[in-house]
């Protein structure tokens, strides 16, 4: 199943109404501090937009994703500050500590498996200093249905086009979507190209869990970019979780 090939160097042109700064304030709140000096790592990175406000606060950052040209658009972004690698979160294995690891805008939604989601919370843990902050989101159960009930999804600037159907997944909470995009080549001439996308969540409990059966303690729960907790009509779910100064986890490496 492809994945944000093709589709990364149009990547940005349809992001542009993601509120990445607010990103950066949630950041900044949990820190209480000012994030210069700061070791920040941006899992799911895409093509470095946070990853880069991170680092024009004087943050030190590094950036990981999965897709080859994501990473390769991030690098050769102008002024380009961070640092970026491809890998897989769920395979993160890294030779340093950060004080914050960041997972944003649903990318957590792409693991195939929830075993998967577990690996990327140990392998979180295992690259967190001591006292260190995890912040990411999730497609709540809401989102998931309207995305399939409201299908499918067009979009049009002129220079961008897309056709988004999604079917539902064989695995509850899930659904395939397939995206049809038609980018300007020259004035009246369009190229398609088309890639299928699968997302899945499960009910914020369930991650809740998990991550305290790794050893986090859980600061905060909240929904829809506000800071209040979150509710059956949820669409996008925060956490913020720390790894306390109580024990080490055993962390085993995976191959």
């Amino acid at each position: 199943m492809s994945s944000y090939t093709e589709f990364a160097a149009i990547y940005d042109q349809l992001m542009v109404t993601i509120p990445y700064d607010e990103y950066v304030t949630m950041i900044e709140r949990a820190s209480q501090t000012s994030l210069a000096s700061l070791h920040i790592l941006d899992l799911g990175c895409g093509t470095g937009t946070l990853t880069e406000k991170l680092a024009a606060q004087g943050a030190h950052v590094t950036g990981i994703d999965l897709s080859e040209q994501m990473i390769e658009i991030a690098k050769n972004k102008k002024g380009a500050q961070a640092h970026y690698e491809v890998g897989a979160m769920q395979d993160l294995q890294l030779e340093k500590t950060y004080d914050f690891i960041v997972c944003a805008i649903d990318a957590l939604n792409y693991l195939t498996t929830w075993e998967e989601v577990v690996e990327t919370f140990e392998r979180v843990y295992a690259h967190l200093k001591e006292g260190g902050t995890f912040i990411f989101d999730v497609h709540g159960l809401e989102k998931m249905a309207i995305l399939y009930e409201e299908s499918p999804f067009t979009y049009d600037d002129g220079k961008v086009a897309y056709i988004w159907e999604t079917e539902e997944d064989e695995e509850p909470n899930a659904i395939i979507s397939h995206l049809a995009f038609f980018v300007e080549q020259e004035e009246g001439l369009y190229r398609r190209f088309d890639e299928t996308h699968r997302q899945q969540t499960y009910p914020y409990e369930h991650y809740a869990h998990a991550l305290q059966n790794i050893g986090f303690t859980i600061e905060m729960i909240t929904a829809d970019w506000s800071l209040t907790p979150p509710n059956e009509e949820s669409e996008r779910i925060f956490f913020q979780v720390k790894k306390q100064n109580l024990f080490i986890y055993s962390f085993k490496n995976k191959k």
